[in-house]
């Protein structure tokens, strides 16, 4: 079966940077609802289309295409006394804008003097990256799966 709109896939991806050096790969096999449900990068998920179980895809992945570019206003500089006292770098937080609700996670990443550095872009933003695939299944969604947008079951959402 070829990978097609409201098909549910199941596929191995490893992610490299620039310089070839590994940066991510799945350890189980990842499971997502194809076609526009936002369950994978659009890049990737348009570089699949029509391809089938056995089949393997490298996409070179631009920031725009990826984790996006590096949104300066993003980073900031708070007081450690905002903080726990067991604060370190690598350390993630999440906060909730009060005029608009949405939430971001900040990753800290230096403190110094009292002062503590966060960033909230991904850690993958402004990479260009390579992102190699390999299909495993490919199969019809259930209705169930294409109404609530992701697939269900082993490997996917479970309710």
């Amino acid at each position: 079966m070829q990978i097609k709109a409201n098909t549910v896939v199941s596929l191995n991806y490893s992610m490299f940077n620039m310089e070839g050096q590994l940066i991510d790969q799945n350890r189980e096999p990842i499971v997502y609802l194809h076609g526009d449900y936002d369950n994978i990068l659009p890049a990737v998920e348009a570089s699949l289309e029509g391809k089938q179980a056995g089949d393997k895809v490298s996409v070179l992945l631009q920031p725009e295409d990826g984790f996006g570019d590096v949104i300066p206003e993003f980073v900031r500089e708070e007081d450690i006394s905002a903080f726990p006292p067991d604060i370190e770098v690598g350390m993630m937080f999440e906060t909730r804008d009060p005029e608009t609700e949405e939430t971001m996670q900040f990753r800290v990443l230096s403190i110094d003097a009292g002062v503590v550095k966060l960033d909230g872009n991904h850690p993958l933003a402004g990479m260009t990256i390579r992102f190699d695939t390999e299909v495993l299944e490919v199969r019809a969604a259930t209705d169930e799966e294409v109404v609530h947008g992701h697939a269900h079951g082993v490997g996917g959402h479970h309710h």
